[in-house]
């Protein structure tokens, strides 16, 4: 992508826009650059870093926690479309826990530089209230995540994810191993195998290498329920 592209994503995905000065729309442009990111590469490593702001121009990223035995405690996952403020966790000062980022497939990503996206919310407080709207739209995603892992059985939290992963890739096939489905609902491998067992003896889905189908929607639907 080029810098007209760069332009025209930012005046269509950038809601603060039409209130920055012609400098402000100039330096946003130059303060800001493309990349590309392999399957499972990470984007952004905890504290250790401020990469700033990021849009998912193609492809999804995955934010989790880590615990302190190196256990993975998913959050959320950013599509197309959607921009990341928690990977510009210097820019707001209360964002003090550690997240990390990675990418689900090849993706490809805007960013905006933290220091230049931190310079605009100290002098325009359109991309201030920007910038706090991400970060409690992203605390809302959090705090689902945690209500799912600490009140929902975990039957109905894998029912939830099958579903919405079901509808996000447009297939009732799900091309996922069990050791990733562990990392995405929060539980252990040999926990996913045993329910998605389950699953399949009540007809529900059916299992193969490295993926899942559904074959009745309707009882796992109900399930979410």
């Amino acid at each position: 992508m080029g810098e007209q592209e760069k332009l025209e994503l930012l005046q269509t995905h950038f809601s603060a826009w039409e209130h920055l000065s012609e400098e402000g729309k100039r330096g946003l442009v130059q303060n800001s650059y493309f990349t590309t990111c392999k399957k499972g590469e990470t984007v952004h490593r905890g504290e250790q870093e401020c990469k700033g702001l990021i849009f998912v121009c193609k492809g999804m990223l995955r934010a989790y926690m880590m615990s302190d035995e190196g256990k993975e405690v998913p959050l959320y996952r950013m599509n197309e479309g959607e921009w990341c403020i928690l990977s510009a966790s210097c820019v707001i000062s209360n964002i003090t826990f550690d997240v990390h980022i990675d990418a689900e497939r090849e993706t490809e990503l805007l960013i905006i530089s933290a220091p230049y996206f931190r310079r605009m919310t100290t002098h325009n407080i359109y991309v201030e209230c920007l910038a706090y709207k991400m970060a409690t739209d992203g605390f809302s995603e959090v705090m689902w995540a945690m209500q799912q892992m600490l009140f929902m059985s975990f039957d109905k939290r894998l029912a939830v994810f099958l579903w919405d992963e079901s509808s996000a890739c447009g297939s009732d096939t799900i091309k996922m191993t069990h050791e990733q489905v562990a990392k995405h609902t929060g539980s252990a491998r040999e926990v996913v195998t045993r329910m998605l067992k389950s699953f399949a003896g009540n007809g529900i889905v059916e299992l193969s290498r490295g993926g899942i189908k559904i074959i009745d929607k309707e009882k796992l639907r109900k399930l979410t329920e």
